[in-house]
C-alpha cells in the first residue's frame, strides 16, 4: 500500500510499504479516507516536535471507513464511517485507572510516537473508533482537533458569565473559542495574524479580538474587563514567549491553561503567581467522551467545521503541497488530504 513517510525534517516522500494482515482481536482494519494536517505534523516536518523520532508516518486527524471488523460491543460494521481517537493507552496505569487515558503514562499517539494515518490502510482498536451515519469524512477528520479544545475547556471548568481569553487563534485555539462560547463564556481572542482574527470575528462570532503585534494587549484586556482581567486564560500558541507572557492575563483567583506545547522550560514570577493564587493547568489531548459529545454537537449543527478547511490536496500531491503549506505566508488554517 502507499504511504507518506517523513524520513527526516523536510523530507516527506510517497512510497510503497507492506500491506496489513487481518486485524487482531479487538481491532479493525480501516481505509483512511481523509487526513487533517495539524500543528503537530508541521512541527514534525520542521524538526521541532517534542517526543518525536524519524522516520515516521504522520497523521492523527482521520476520517476512515471500516473494511474489516469482528462483532463488537460498539456495534461497528464494515462500511461504517468513523473518526479515530488516536491515543493508544495502556488501560492499567494510574492515569488510565482514574479515567485519564489521554495522559496515560505510556501513551502512544498515532503519527507521533507510532506510525499514523498518512497511508491507505490502518489497524485501529475498535474502542478508538467513533462512528456517525450523518457526518461527512471531512467532519469526522476534524473531531480530534475539536476534542483538544473541548477537553481544555472542561479542564478549566468554564462557566456561563465568565470572561475567557484565548491566546492563539489557530485550529486548536478556535476549538477552545467554540467550546468556551458554548459554555456561556464571553470570549476575547488574541493573535498576531490579522486573517485569523478576522475569521474569529466573522465566522466564530467573537466580538473582541486583539492583535498582539499592534497594541498594548494587557491594557486592552484590562479595558475590556473593566480592570478585572479574565478568569480563565488559554494559551494555544506553543510559543515560549507567549506562554511565559500569559501569566500576566488571568484575574486574581483565575486559571491559566496551557494547551500548546514546546520543547523547553516555562518560567514565571512566583510572587505574582502566588499573589493572585492562580491555578496553572496543562491540557493534553482529549478523552473518549469528548469525541462522543463533539460528534453529537456537529450532527445537531451546534458546531460548524465547514469554514475551517482552507487548503486541500489529493494524497499523491502531498509531498509537494506540504512544502507550500508550512510556509508562514501560506494562509493555511486547516489543510485536508483526500484519499
Amino acid at each position: 500500500m502507499k504511504a507518506l513517510v517523513l524520513k527526516s525534517p523536510g523530507n516527506l516522500v510517497l512510497t510503497e510499504i507492506p500491506g496489513l494482515p487481518p486485524p487482531p482481536e479487538g481491532w479493525a482494519l480501516v481505509r483512511v479516507r481523509r487526513i487533517g494536517v495539524c500543528g503537530t505534523d508541521i512541527h514534525a516536518y520542521n524538526g521541532n516536535q517534542p517526543f518525536f523520532s524519524y522516520p515516521r508516518i504522520l497523521g492523527h486527524e482521520l476520517g476512515v471507513e471500516i473494511v474489516q471488523v469482528a462483532e463488537n460491543a460498539r456495534g461497528l460494521n464494515q462500511g461504517d464511517l468513523c473518526s479515530v481517537e488516536p491515543y493508544l493507552n495502556c488501560g492499567r496505569c494510574i492515569a488510565c485507572r482514574r479515567g485519564k487515558e489521554n495522559c496515560c503514562t505510556s501513551l502512544q499517539v498515532l503519527g507521533v510516537h507510532v506510525d499514523g494515518g498518512q497511508r491507505e490502510f490502518l489497524h485501529v482498536p475498535t474502542a478508538k473508533l467513533h462512528g456517525s451515519r450523518r457526518l461527512s469524512l471531512d467532519q469526522l477528520a476534524l473531531v480530534e482537533t475539536l476534542g483538544i479544545g473541548a477537553h481544555a475547556v472542561n479542564r478549566a471548568a468554564v462557566e456561563a458569565g465568565e470572561t475567557v481569553l484565548v491566546i492563539g487563534a489557530g485550529p486548536i485555539g478556535m476549538a477552545v473559542i467554540q467550546f468556551a462560547a458554548a459554555a456561556g463564556a464571553r470570549v476575547i481572542a488574541m493573535d498576531v495574524n490579522k486573517a485569523r482574527l478576522a475569521f474569529c470575528r466573522d465566522t466564530l462570532g467573537v466580538e473582541d479580538t486583539l492583535n498582539a503585534s499592534e497594541s498594548d494587549v494587557l491594557a486592552d484586556v484590562q479595558r475590556l474587563t473593566d480592570g478585572d482581567l479574565p478568569t480563565a486564560v488559554f494559551d494555544a500558541t506553543g510559543n515560549p514567549q507567549s506562554m511565559m507572557g500569559s501569566f500576566a492575563f488571568p484575574a486574581h483567583g483565575g486559571r491559566l491553561v496551557f494547551v500548546g506545547l514546546f520543547q523547553g522550560d516555562v518560567t514565571f514570577s512566583d510572587p505574582g503567581f502566588h499573589k493572585r493564587e492562580l491555578t496553572l493547568m496543562g491540557s493534553r489531548n482529549a478523552r473518549s467522551e469528548d469525541f462522543t459529545r463533539i460528534i453529537g454537537l456537529i450532527e445537531s449543527g451546534t458546531i460548524d467545521t465547514t469554514p475551517w478547511i482552507t487548503h486541500r490536496a489529493p494524497f499523491a500531491d502531498v509531498p509537494t503541497r506540504f512544502q507550500e503549506w508550512v510556509k508562514p505566508g501560506a494562509g493555511v488554517l486547516k489543510a485536508m488530504i483526500d484519499l
